[in-house]
């Protein structure tokens, strides 16, 4: 039996079921813990989780670690959750000494195939913590590098005494410092992963598994293939029947996991943010293959919550009109990053020019000194 964590607010409530569906499907004795951050989640999660999910309130949290609790005082609500990185699997383990391994997991993911990769890699290294690079691709490295090496959207940690001691000097680095600014070299909870490898050695795996956190960022820096050429995944073929699952490989890998960040409707149904466009839009066909079954996958979600919250939806992005928006407008406009979906498929509707877009913003960045959005 695999456990993993995860946590959220409302806000999130429909993108972390569709991740628990797509886990649960492709680990079939999967327990999921989550941290819920306010009622309205815990009490929706409560009657559509099923028996493999676990959910914990913050209150909870909070109560059996009154140092986390007391670090809301000096930081931002976004800086509050950062800090529960550490503390959330870390009181796992403390709390739950039946759980043997804990894999966190950011809520805004999907998984397209089994995970047992992950935890074949860290037995066969003997680890106690694994942990996922970013894997930007070369032209970026340089200019996003500077927020964290390693990524902590997958991090997994034994119930062992090497394991509970990474957890332990995080939790008391970041009660310490999290916060939303780059600042004598640490950037939120993420930096401080950046110096795992050395100070705790052979503890530690990073893997190399290019189709584990599988992301925006680093897309470009891989050989990415889908084994059938349709472009669009839309639910049925021209027979009635349905459409196979695309399938993706990376680097001649199968693709495990993939992390949709910033990825946010900001019109209705039908307009979205890609969240792709400081890294370089995908070319349609692996844009399609991965986010047509997400996008299938929301829908799910949100409509098993309506079942039982009428009217519940999506939090809308808020439209952008600061200075930043402004300055990279004409990037926009040329490289596009905002999606339209018809049906299953999501169009940029730039002829392929977005692929350029983050060596664009990154050299635009660099000129002014700015950090990436």
């Amino acid at each position: 039996m695999n456990h993993y964590c995860t946590y959220f607010d409302r806000g999130f409530l429909i993108q972390g079921l569709a991740l628990w569906r797509s886990l649960a499907a492709h680990d079939l004795t999967a327990v999921i813990w989550v941290l819920a951050l306010d009622d309205f989640t815990a009490e929706v999660l409560r009657e559509t989780g099923g028996t493999g999910m676990q959910v914990v309130t913050l209150a909870e949290l909070e109560s059996g670690d009154p140092d986390l609790a007391a670090a809301k005082a000096d930081r931002s609500r976004v800086e509050y959750y950062f800090t529960l990185s550490p503390c959330w699997p870390r009181w796992l383990l403390a709390e739950h000494p039946e759980i043997g391994r804990v894999t966190y997991l950011d809520a805004d993911m999907l998984f397209f195939a089994a995970p047992a990769p992950i935890f074949a890699a860290m037995d066969a290294a003997g680890a106690s913590v694994l942990i996922t690079p970013h894997r930007f691709s070369a032209p970026l490295r340089a200019h996003y590098e500077r927020h964290g090496r390693y990524n902590v959207g997958v991090l997994s940690f034994r119930s062992d005494a090497a394991g509970r001691a990474v957890l332990d000097d995080w939790r008391k680095r970041c009660l310490e410092w999290c916060h939303d600014r780059l600042e004598a070299g640490r950037y939120a909870d993420q930096k401080y992963l950046d110096a795992w490898p050395e100070r705790f050695g052979a503890t530690v795996l990073v893997l190399e598994n290019p189709g584990v956190n599988f992301a925006p960022w680093n897309w470009a820096g891989h050989r990415c293939e889908v084994s059938i050429t349709v472009a669009a995944v839309g639910g049925r073929r021209p027979d009635g029947a349905h459409r196979a699952p695309l399938q993706v490989q990376i680097d001649g890998q199968p693709l495990v996991l993939f992390h949709f960040a910033r990825f946010r409707p900001i019109g209705g149904d039908w307009w979205w943010q890609s969240g792709q466009l400081d890294y370089g839009v995908m070319p349609g066909r692996l844009r399609n293959a991965l986010y047509g079954p997400y996008w299938r996958a929301l829908v799910a979600a949100r409509a098993e919550i309506t079942a039982r919250r009428p009217g519940f939806d999506f939090t809308r992005q808020p439209a952008r009109r600061g200075r930043e928006f402004w300055r990279t407008l004409p990037l926009r406009i040329l490289f596009g990053g905002d999606w339209l979906r018809v049906g299953g498929a999501f169009f940029n509707l730039r002829a392929g020019l977005g692929r350029w877009s983050g060596r664009g913003l990154a050299a635009l960045r660099d000129r002014r000194g700015a950090r990436p959005t």
